[in-house]
């Protein structure tokens, strides 16, 4: 037989064992466009934008509808009915974490963020009952991020007004609020490791938001066999978990068992409490996991927000000035802002959560999965399905937010000027799965930038019809452009 025709031969059998793989076992799942054999819909997703894909394919299927990435179904919910129903109505079923082959390949089970099943549950319970222990949500906690504030608004102060990227500067806050939670201690401002932590962070945020993640995502593969900027993600949270390794031994020699100071002192003498257990869950693989996750995930999310924030107040002087008379009014120039300011300043609540409606962060949110075989509306996804919940969709519903493409604090406002709740609020995802550090962001969210306009005038070195505020990437996270502003001291 000629070479050319076995070849020929091989790779017809190939696509259609592929077919036969994505029709066989499909139950009843939602509809979807029809998939191509071996990559399935990727052809029919702008991977630089998965959101608008998303949306465009539910004005066709519905709400909820099936794609596949590769040769995987994938559910995807769409709009905040669907989202709701699952997350929070079905939570339970829903609560899984769904495939993501490059975080596995760095945290291999461990942790909070990617874990499941058993493991995934005593530490999403041992670490909110930690962080709360530690003052997440009280005044113990509110104390910190003021003290970092006023340290933050020193550090502004030798910009001396002049242009800067504030890039750095504003993660610099956040990871402290963290790092004194997990590690017993801050940073100081000018510390190299420091320094560097931040910078690996933040280069891991914007290659996990780039194109050829989302290809290594559905196709695990090419991880171990090719070059690409998925070994620098690797490489730079390899260096992050052995500084939290070298912390953990730190923690193992100072050890007061009947003085905890820190999430890692709690964790060990949870460890110690459990030695005779052969199945627990208190290992060493899982703290060094599990501090990563809140090490991270408490650091660049906030301090993206926070820039992202100050980039749009930029963009809308008349937003900033109405902030500041606020804060002016409420709080004067004579003593820090204070989480019972809040209540008292409904433009400035709403400002913030405007901005974290607008910026839309994490616009596919983490995957999730079923935990069952779930009989969902008219179908049957089988269990270990990963499922899409579009936050796009309900952050930018434009029925419960008039022009939801414009950045307006009025979407969270009633007709009075009173700041106005809305379920469709989910910056941090929904149900079982939430973001365990909630409160503790929106705590920082609220204390930084009220205490950075209470403190400084912002100023751009552009004009303001030249400031760009689209996000420079489109899919795992909406990170914002480059800029330079300068910070003019009140």
């Amino acid at each position: 037989m000629d070479l050319s025709v076995a070849l020929a031969l091989c790779l017809s059998c190939l696509l259609l064992l592929s077919l036969w793989k994505q029709s066989s076992g499909k139950g009843t799942l939602p509809p979807g466009p029809a998939p191509l054999p071996v990559i399935g819909n990727i052809l029919q997703i702008d991977i630089k934008n998965i959101s608008k894909s998303l949306t465009s394919i539910s004005r066709v299927y519905g709400p909820v509808f099936t794609l596949y990435f590769g040769t995987k179904p994938i559910v995807v919910l769409h709009g905040y009915e669907a989202v709701k129903e699952a997350l929070i109505d079905l939570g339970e079923m829903f609560s899984g974490r769904g495939s993501f082959p490059v975080a596995e390949k760095i945290n291999k089970g461990f942790g909070i963020l990617f874990s499941n099943g058993k493991r995934w549950k005593e530490m999403r319970r041992f670490s909110l009952i930690t962080l709360r222990n530690f003052g997440m949500g009280k005044r113990s906690i509110e104390e910190r991020v003021q003290e970092e504030a006023r340290c933050l608004v020193e550090e502004l102060k030798n910009t001396k007004g002049l242009s800067c990227d504030p890039t750095f500067i504003l993660s610099y806050a956040p990871c402290n609020v963290i790092c004194s939670i997990i590690f017993r201690n801050r940073f100081d401002y000018k510390d190299q490791n420091f320094l560097s932590l931040l910078k690996k962070l933040d280069e891991n945020l914007r290659i996990m938001s780039s194109p050829w993640i989302q290809v290594c995502n559905n196709f695990p593969a090419v991880i171990d066999y090719l070059p690409g900027s998925h070994n620098t993600i690797l490489k730079n949270f390899a260096s992050v978990k052995n500084y939290v390794l070298e912390k953990i031994k730190e923690h193992q020699k100072s050890l007061d068992n009947n003085n905890p100071q820190d999430f890692i002192d709690c964790f060990l003498i949870k460890m110690e409490e459990e030695k005779h257990n052969q199945q627990s869950e208190f290992t060493i693989e899982t703290l060094l996991g599990t501090v990563t996750d809140l090490f991270a995930a408490g650091t660049e999310t906030t301090s993206t927000t926070l820039r992202y924030g100050l980039l749009l107040l930029l963009k809308h002087p008349e937003v900033t000035a109405k902030v500041q008379e606020e804060i002016d009014r409420v709080i004067g120039r004579d003593r820090s802002p204070c989480m019972q300011d809040r209540s008292r300043m409904p433009y400035t609540d709403a400002m913030v959560h405007e901005v974290q409606r607008y910026i839309d962060l994490i616009p596919n949110s983490l995957p999730h999965a079923v935990t069952c075989d779930v009989k969902f509306r008219d179908y049957l996804i089988p269990k270990g399905t990963t499922i899409i919940t579009s936050l796009t969709s309900v952050l930018h519903d434009n029925k419960e937010f008039s022009n939801p493409e414009i950045f307006d604090p009025g979407h969270f406002l009633d007709e009075s000027g009173n700041f106005k709740k809305s379920d469709y609020f989910m910056p941090f995802s929904a149900g079982k799965r939430m973001c365990v550090g909630e409160g503790l962001a929106r705590m920082e969210l609220f204390l930084f930038l009220t205490t950075i306009l209470q403190n400084f005038t912002l100023k751009s070195p552009v004009d303001l019809k030249d400031i760009d505020i689209t996000p420079i990437t489109n899919s795992f996270g909406h990170v914002p452009p480059p800029f330079q502003l300068c910070f003019i001291p009140i």
